[in-house]
């Protein structure tokens, strides 16, 4: 066994504590998999007094992350913690100083992913990420490796375990999303401010990842049509399962035969019998469909300390069995596995706008209850060549408002748009009207 691969770990929060943890607890395995002695060189963080479960000799520690990018004999950095600077700065300073890098940063991969690898590439080093997405889910692994023989066309994931718990605790414990957020804040798994989480931003990062890689486009966050769970009331779980379906926030990644690609965060009406709609509590799941593997689903807890930490040390392990195998000749002398540094082409991309996108839909109206009422709204969603599929009308409120549920057959994204402005203008409406889409799985 060859000796002395030195990692530094900037950021020793939650995350940087168990990986401290893990790896010495699992040390004797973890060197024997990577074929050397894995050693803490050194850990950065901007707060050294603040209390944490593991202990560390005091030598190890220092406010300045600099410092180990500057450190010839540190390998790998480990970046944790997050957003875009200064960790972007940090893992560019490092891949120059030819050091490989782990991060977790979903976040800075979402919007600089592309650039970040190619400067890997060109480095000849390794950036590794598998923890950005899915925490212990092994799924950026698999897009990479285990499934590198198939094209994938498309991607749906339950990506924030936040939000599937809230959606889960409505439908399960018949709350409201206000109860239900409060439930998962007391719980600790949604933080003071859950926006990152309910709005969508978390699972649109992830996902934008997953498109990246999948497609060999450079989709970035800021390409993502995104839109959260707020919205979603417990009524709308009854409905949805009285048609038929579940209602879960996904992150969906497709891609068309002209190799243009629809990438949005939503939620969505998800058929009862299909494996994404199990998935349920802070669980995370992601179904791929590719040729000729078929459709797939990958499950797991999509955060925490240990599942995060699993995926950090097993691309520690990747890098190191990298760096202690005998170069590879290329035509430039660089030793690089193309299975373990993808390549995306930066800037390249063929992203479909929302306004093409072609779904069944659901509407949620609350409308005045009278005659000629439902030959209005009726008029409208054919006037733009929408068919309704199934309907439901529920009980009236004492303002003589009636709830109208509506399903429709496949319709365009701004027909839909604008038929709801239509409809929302009349003074049939109470409110404005809920719109979701509905995910096709056949």
């Amino acid at each position: 066994m060859k000796k002395g691969i030195n990692i530094g770990i900037i950021g020793f929060g939650n995350i940087g504590t168990a990986v401290v943890h893990y790896l010495r607890e699992n040390t004797t395995l973890i060197n024997t998999r990577a074929g050397t002695e894995i050693q803490i060189a050194k850990i950065a963080d901007i707060d050294l007094e603040r209390p944490r479960d593991v202990k560390v000799e005091p030598s190890l520690l220092t406010t300045d992350a600099e410092s180990l990018i500057n450190d010839p004999s540190i390998h790998i950095i480990i970046e944790l913690i997050g957003g875009i600077e200064p960790a972007r700065t940090y893992i560019e300073s490092a891949i120059r100083n030819k050091k490989s890098v782990v991060t977790a940063n979903k976040a800075l991969m979402a919007e600089c992913g592309a650039e970040l690898l190619a400067l890997a590439r060109s480095n000849n080093v390794q950036l590794r990420f598998e923890a950005s997405v899915g925490a212990g889910i092994p799924i950026i692994r698999s897009i990479q490796q285990a499934l590198a023989a198939n094209y994938i066309t498309a991607i749906y994931g339950i990506l924030n375990g936040t939000s599937n718990y809230i959606l889960t605790a409505m439908a399960q414990e018949k709350k409201e999303f206000s109860e239900a957020l409060a439930d998962a804040q007391a719980r600790g798994y949604a933080e003071p401010d859950p926006s990152f989480d309910v709005e969508g931003i978390d699972t649109a990062h992830k996902i934008a990842i997953l498109g990246s890689l999948a497609f060999k486009q450079d989709i970035k966050f800021s390409d993502v049509h995104i839109e959260g769970i707020t919205q979603i009331e417990h009524t709308d779980i009854l409905y949805a399962a009285e048609l038929g379906y579940t209602i879960k926030l996904l992150g969906l990644a497709r891609i068309d035969d002209q190799q243009n690609v629809e990438v949005f965060t939503h939620p969505s009406l998800v058929p009862q019998d299909s494996l994404l709609a199990a998935v349920n509590g802070v669980y995370n799941g992601v179904m791929i469909e590719g040729t000729p593997v078929g459709r797939q689903l990958y499950y797991g807890e999509g955060a925490g300390k240990g599942s995060t930490a699993s995926a950090i040390l097993s691309d520690v392990i990747s890098i190191a069995r990298w760096m202690t195998t005998p170069s590879v000749a290329t035509e430039k002398g660089v030793h690089i596995s193309e299975e373990e540094l993808p390549s995306i082409p930066v800037g390249y991309k063929k992203v479909k706008p929302i306004d093409e996108l072609e779904v069944p839909y659901y509407f949620r109206f609350s409308v005045i209850d009278r005659p000629g009422t439902m030959a209005r709204l009726s008029k409208i969603l054919g006037d733009n060549d929408i068919s309704i599929a199934s309907m439901i009308q529920k009980t009236i409120n004492p303002m003589n408002y009636a709830t109208l549920i509506i399903v429709t057959h496949r319709a365009n994204e701004s027909a839909v748009r604008k038929a709801v402005n239509e409809i929302t203008a009349l003074d049939i409406c109470e409110k404005p009207p809920l719109i979701l889409r509905v995910l096709e799985l056949t």
